[in-house]
């Protein structure tokens, strides 16, 4: 394999191991569905505490799959893909033209 598409590869990790988690995928979702929520919002809605959610968050927020807007003194997380999905979708093509 090429030494790009290993890179492509390594660069994904932190990606797939956030979006491993069950809790973090219910929080995606959610946020799908509901667009802009706080983290009380987010608890209102899991089984989880709302420092777990946070944790999660904070995991999600690292990995650019959500952004945070501040209105006053509430935060509000919403979904933020586009990084993401570029990456995914580079290394659909690097697997594409270099493995197939």
């Amino acid at each position: 394999m090429s030494q790009p598409a290993v890179e492509l590869f390594r660069a994904c990790i932190p990606l797939f191991q956030a979006l491993a988690d069950p809790a973090r995928q219910d929080i995606i979702l959610l946020l799908a569905e509901k667009e802009k929520l706080t983290v009380n919002e987010i608890a209102e809605h899991a089984t989880l505490s709302r420092p777990a959610i946070s944790h999660h968050l904070k995991i999600l927020r690292d990995n650019k799959l959500v952004e945070i807007e501040q209105k006053g003194t509430q935060r509000y997380y919403s979904l933020a893909l586009e990084h993401s999905l570029d990456l995914l979708k580079q290394l659909i093509h690097t697997v594409e033209t270099t493995c197939m």
